[in-house]
């Protein structure tokens, strides 16, 4: 996936949040022990993460770029980046967007053969970007849910997502429904949402050397 697919997710979860500044964001995120408002903390932070990541011309395949971390509370999201709650439901918005812009970013500039840390294994810039795009789409999933707005992104944005993240799964349904499954938020065609699950980042495209010979 690429820059423009993280901008476009990133858009479109703002232009929904912000229909909803008014509303209360303390109240639980669908399914989550977060409430809207640390989901969207979180939402943030996982953008901002990413990007962290493929920063360093040489990363590290180990461990995490280790900027320095906390929960405010037991049972909370552990993050980097925090909004002052006294700021209001705008000013989280608006760091919602800037990490969003940062990943972006980063995806644009680094090589993309760059590859770096990930718990779930080491990926290269294709697989953040598609990282960012399923936190921003399943976790608006989450925070719609708790808030009660309408949230079904594009098929092509959640299939481009299953292709890179997914690739075991069928992709003969339905995108969006499909990745909620993925995901382990919804039922699939009979088959029961997931109690346990995870993504492949791996990288998939063997980039050229440039040291070599084409």
């Amino acid at each position: 996936m690429t820059a423009n697919d993280v901008t476009r997710a990133v858009t479109l979860a703002r232009e929904t949040l912000e229909t909803a500044i008014e509303l209360d964001w303390h109240v639980p995120a669908g399914g989550l022990e977060w409430s809207c408002w640390e989901t969207v903390e979180h939402m943030s932070d996982d953008l901002f993460t990413y990007a962290a990541q493929l920063g360093p011309s040489n990363p590290s395949l180990a461990t995490h770029v280790p900027f320095g971390w906390q929960r405010r509370r037991e049972g909370g999201p552990a993050l980097t980046i925090f909004v002052d709650p006294a700021e209001g439901q705008p000013a989280l918005v608006k760091v919602f967007e800037a990490c969003g812009t940062m990943l972006a970013a980063m995806v644009s500039f680094v090589p993309p053969g760059r590859q770096s840390f990930h718990s779930y294994g080491p990926s290269d810039v294709s697989g953040f970007a598609a990282m960012g795009v399923v936190e921003v789409l399943v976790h608006m999933h989450d925070v719609a849910a708790g808030l009660g707005l309408a949230w079904s992104p594009p098929d092509d944005l959640c299939a481009g997502a299953l292709r890179r993240l997914f690739p075991a799964v069928s992709s003969t349904g339905e995108p969006w429904p499909t990745l909620l499954w993925a995901t382990g938020r919804a039922d699939l065609h009979g088959q029961p949402a997931q109690t346990s699950w995870t993504w492949d980042g791996s990288p998939r495209v063997m980039y050229a050397d440039p040291a070599l010979p084409s």
